[in-house]
């Protein structure tokens, strides 16, 4: 997830250094509460822009969810600010989500960080680019994870700089009504199953073993997004 506040280089030329300073770490608050609400982690300030992951160092299966509504919450705080400035803060926000490599620490001193190697955190800082002030804009990876969760407004392919084919690109509405997580999550139907012949079989015979009475204790345990709601279904 890619932040940026609007606006800042003008509102830098207008204001004190030390007004200017409040609205900062004001933004950076509500940016750095809403991301560890949500368990995820802020990589990078870099001035008026934030960087954060969901999915490391800690995943979870709905990182795409929390990612979004750490955005909305984000969004929900910031509008509600006081600052120095006589208009309302916005700020606009991107996310994607892919695979990185995220861990070797690079720099000295106060400079040190983490990489992260891959596309993805540069698709979200495009789509953040692209977004309107004080909203948020999601790449198709994104959109496919959430389900039913949110509302969407489809963008259509957008020509992102650095990409060689345009990129559709969602923008997110609001989180949807009376809808569970486990409604949202299969509210696009379900994709055939592929493998897992053995633990269905497995599973099959311990449920038959208990409908005729013979006490049964199964425990399905593994990583995070690897399919152990979906072998259930």
């Amino acid at each position: 997830m890619f932040c940026d506040l609007v606006g800042s280089t003008a509102l830098s030329a207008r204001l004190d250094p030390e007004d200017m300073r409040e609205i900062i770490r004001a933004y950076q608050d509500a940016c750095s509460g809403a991301v560890a609400r949500y368990d995820g982690f802020v990589a990078k300030f870099m001035g008026d822009g934030v960087l954060a992951y969901f999915g490391f160092p800690r995943a979870h299966e709905e990182d795409a969810e929390r990612a979004v509504r750490a955005g909305l919450d984000i969004l929900a705080v910031a509008a509600k600010l006081e600052t120095p400035a006589t208009e309302m803060m916005k700020i606009r926000i991107g996310i994607a989500t892919g695979i990185v490599v995220v861990g070797d620490l690079v720099g000295l001193g106060s400079a040190k960080e983490q990489t992260v190697v891959g596309e993805t955190p540069n698709l979200a800082a495009r789509l953040q680019a692209l977004a309107e002030p004080g909203s948020i804009v999601i790449a198709e990876s994104t959109r496919r994870l959430l389900g039913g969760a949110f509302d969407l407004k489809e963008l259509g392919p957008q020509k992102l700089k650095g990409f060689d084919a345009p990129v559709p690109a969602w923008m997110v509405l609001r989180e949807a009504e009376n809808l569970s997580r486990f409604e949202a999550s299969r509210s696009q139907g379900l994709t055939p199953f592929v493998g897992r012949e053995h633990e269905v079989a497995l599973l099959l015979d311990h449920w038959r073993d208990a409908t005729e009475g013979e006490g049964q204790v199964v425990l399905l345990s593994g990583e995070a997004g690897i399919g152990k709601s979906r072998i259930l279904v």
